[in-house]
C-alpha cells in the first residue's frame, strides 16, 4: 500500500522560504503523478502544484495554481522516492497543512491538479507569521 510522508514544514517569516519533502513508501514513485495540496483552517483542500511522471513522454511536467506560480517549484527524485516543493516569498495566506498525494492524469499521462486514489497523509504544517 502506498504511503506518503510529508516533512519540512515549520514557522517562517513573511518573505521566507521552505522546502517540503514528500517521501513514498510501499512502492516506487516512477509511474505516479504527484500533487501538493494544502488545507487552511476551516477550508477545503486546495491544489498547489503537481508533477507528472518521467515515464511515457510526460517528462516530469509541472503545473501550478495561480497563487503558486513564480514562487513555488515542484521537483522529483525518483531514485529517492521523493517529491519536493520549494516555496519562496511566503506570505501569511500560505499558512496551511500541506499534503502530497497521487493525482489523476490526462490520456497523455500529464498530471492534473486533482486528487487521485488513496488517502491523505498526516501532512506538514506551514505557518507564515511575523
Amino acid at each position: 500500500q502506498l504511503r506518503f510522508v510529508e516533512s519540512g514544514g515549520g514557522l517562517v517569516q513573511p518573505g521566507g522560504s521552505l522546502r517540503l519533502s514528500c517521501n513514498l513508501s510501499g512502492g516506487t514513485l516512477d509511474p505516479y503523478a504527484i500533487g501538493w495540496f494544502r488545507q487552511a483552517p476551516g477550508k477545503e483542500h486546495e491544489a498547489v502544484s503537481c508533477i507528472s511522471s518521467n515515464i511515457g513522454g510526460s517528462s516530469g511536467r509541472a503545473d501550478y495554481a495561480e497563487s503558486a506560480k513564480g514562487r513555488f517549484t515542484v521537483s522529483r527524485d525518483d531514485a529517492k522516492n521523493t517529491v519536493y516543493l520549494q516555496m519562496n516569498s511566503l506570505n501569511p495566506e500560505d499558512t496551511a497543512v500541506y499534503y502530497c498525494v497521487v493525482t489523476i492524469t490526462t490520456v497523455r499521462n500529464m498530471c492534473v491538479m486533482k486528487k487521485g486514489g488513496g488517502s491523505w497523509g498526516q501532512g506538514t504544517q506551514v505557518t507564515v507569521s511575523a
